[in-house]
């Protein structure tokens, strides 16, 4: 027999002797909620239901006389994976598995299911699309960032194996001063080849025009406050003065010859901001030589960033243009739709929306999971020069998204849910709440390198590619003391994966509420809690299997007696239920935590027990049988997280 979900079908056998019991014992009493949860140790079992606190309440008696009394009509002469059922404690009905039935189901079922083992299938696949990464094409992915990539490609592996069409997309912020900024300085130079990697090189010019535009125009504001005798502003500005000095004394010394030719240009115009204005303007307009200025930087930019991500295994199916909805007049239809509304309204020439008008006139706030008394913001549409704002732009895109999928998930930084909860308000505006309803804000938290600030405009920042280039090194290092007896090039392709895989896995173990502090202490260690923790378990099972040489033919289940056995035959049946939860729930993070408990078992067992030597030779093949299943099922967690299961270290 196989099973695609062990531990169901022990919960299931549970569920139906429980409520058999429940019937015979009190046929008067409707049908109470019979969850079955978790034991706190196995001592009480592998389930426990404490139905008999919520029954002793209609029939009187106490909790464990009630317990004792089902416990004693419970028959599980037809359910093989069920040892027993005892009453417990003050009530609880505790329900024991048959460890020789339930591993033999467990470890056969794993080993003939093999690379799908665990990816249980959605009843009701749908087209998704999840957006992730869309980091602003002005330099390159940098380490905060790259927390948007790895939970993205995680939860589109994890959903795709749970039976949905996941698409990935990638939304190309291409509208705006940013852009401006770059093909102002990119167009000073003339247009360069770019020197190295193309996104580091636009990253360089973006800092620098930055930099010199900023100085100039607090060098004017100086000069206005002295002249005003401001003292208490002039003192502000001049600290501002010295902060941004400073950076441009830094970036001079990292980029000397693309700052002196920066200098040189910029310092000839007036008005360098009127001239970003205008080209913000023109792009917005359509205008074709604006356009392919802008569109030439930007794509340099998302060439960097198609191989910073091909590096780390990520691909993405579309690349979506803002400005693409601008000038296919997506925008101002919405515009248009939304001006018919009551919630759109004028301050002056700028367009608002009334975001807290919508969420009460339309009944929204527990819909959109928010308490009644959270007023929400007005979110500028349109500015007073005409220009539009992102979230404004991403109205149409969102109503392009639905157009292709049935459920849309963004993946972006909790500093961005006021916006994503305006966007949903909007399209409900629009008339469609069911848009709203399918559409998830992923948030996730900051990543923080302890010592480090990190700032675009002031070129500081530490690129994902430096962060995987320190990890292969290091792991390279620790691999060559490990394994000395590897040749050189062996060690460079293990130090890859598993420098990659630990950046990655370092990224999404974390719940994404919460921070990521990066340390190399914590990402590269091979002894607990890391990608190459796992990965050199997965290793390990994998050298077992080859030092054995054979497959294991005669296994006798019922010599898995030992506790360290029971707690891995558990772990790998409770597998698919780990993943529904990941898939139903986006909770990527639980497969790593999942991957790494199930490594800590099988260390532990490793260490205690003896596999290839075990006698007699039927526990030496149960044991075996039990390493292989092991070993895949690490593969197929570290598969969900794009990272690579090696087959030696």
């Amino acid at each position: 027999m196989v099973s695609a979900n062990p531990f169901a079908e022990f919960r299931s056998g549970c569920e139906t002797v429980l409520e058999d019991a429940l019937k015979g014992l009190h046929p008067q009493i409707s049908m109470l909620p019979l969850l079955l949860e978790t034991p706190p140790s196995p001592e009480f079992g592998e389930l426990s239901s404490s139905v008999c606190f919520e029954l002793a309440k209609q029939t009187g008696k106490k909790p464990l006389e009630t317990a004792e009394q089902i416990a004693e009509a419970i028959n599980v002469s037809g359910f093989p994976l069920i040892q027993s059922v005892k009453a417990a404690g003050e009530g609880y009905i505790n329900f024991y598995v048959n460890f020789e039935e339930f591993s033999r189901l467990t470890i056969e079922s794993v080993r003939a299911i093999d690379t799908e083992y665990g990816y249980v299938k959605n009843d009701e696949p749908r087209k998704i699309i999840i957006e992730h990464t869309s980091v602003n094409p002005i330099h390159p992915i940098h380490i905060g960032q790259a927390r948007n990539p790895m939970l993205g490609d995680a939860l589109a592996r994890i959903l795709k194996a749970h039976g949905h069409t996941v698409f990935r997309h990638y939304y190309i912020d291409d509208v705006g001063r940013q852009s401006a900024v770059i093909a102002y300085g990119y167009e000073k130079l003339g247009r360069p080849e770019p020197e190295g990697k193309p996104d580091s090189f636009i990253g360089a010019i973006y800092a620098i025009t930055s930099c010199i535009m900023e100085i100039q125009r607090l060098k004017k504001e100086v000069r206005r406050a002295k002249e005003l005798d401001i003292s208490e502003e002039f003192s502000k500005l001049q600290r501002e003065l010295d902060d941004w000095t400073s950076v441009a004394a830094d970036l001079n010394t990292r980029f000397p010859k693309l700052f002196a030719r920066l200098l040189d240009e910029i310092s000839k115009d007036e008005e360098p901001e009127s001239q970003v204005n205008d080209l913000i303007r023109s792009y917005e307009a359509g205008e074709e030589k604006v356009k392919q200025l802008i569109r030439e930087v930007c794509n340099l930019c998302l060439q960097g960033f198609k191989e910073t991500l091909g590096r780390a295994g990520i691909t993405l199916d579309s690349w979506d243009w803002e400005s693409d909805f601008i000038w296919n007049s997506d925008v101002t239809r919405v515009l248009d739709k939304l001006k018919k509304t009551p919630y759109v309204f004028y301050v002056g020439n700028i367009l608002e929306f009334d975001a807290e008008k919508t969420a009460q006139d339309l009944n929204l706030k527990e819909t959109l999971d928010l308490r009644e008394d959270y007023e929400l913001s007005p979110l500028t549409l349109v500015r007073t020069d005409g220009t539009t704002l992102y979230t404004t732009r991403d109205i149409p895109y969102h109503l392009w998204k639905f157009q292709k999928a049935e459920k849309v998930i963004n993946v972006i930084g909790m500093e961005q849910t006021l916006a994503q909860l305006q966007l949903k308000l909007a399209l409900c505006a629009l008339g469609h709440v069911d848009y709203a309803k399918k559409l998830v804000h992923f948030a996730y938290n900051l990543v923080n390198l302890p010592g480090y600030t990190m700032s675009s405009r002031r070129g500081r920042y530490i690129t994902l590619d430096e962060v995987i280039d320190g990890a292969i090194k290091r792991a390279y290092e620790e691999v060559s003391k490990r394994s000395p007896h590897l040749s050189d090039e062996e060690k460079h392709t293990i130090s890859e994966f598993v420098g990659i895989g630990a950046v990655k896995y370092a990224l999404v173990e974390v719940d994404p509420t919460k921070p990521v502090v990066f340390t190399w202490d914590r990402v590269l260690d091979f002894e607990k809690n890391s990608a190459p923790y796992i990965q050199y378990s997965h290793a390990r099972a994998r050298s077992i299997m080859r030092k054995a040489s054979r497959e294991p033919e005669n296994p006798d289940y019922s010599l898995l007696t030992n506790r360290l056995e029971h707690d891995i035959i558990l772990t790998l049946a409770r597998f698919p239920e780990v993943f529904v939860d990941a898939a139903e729930n986006l909770r990527p993070h639980a497969i790593a935590d999942y991957a790494n408990a199930l490594a800590d078992k099988f260390n532990t067992f490793y260490t205690a027990l003896p596999v290839i030597k075990a006698k007699p030779p039927e526990l030496s093949d149960a044991r075996l049988a039990l390493v292989d299943a092991t070993r895949m099922v690490l593969r197929n967690a570290l598969n969900l997280l794009g990272i690579e299961a090696p087959e030696r270290m």
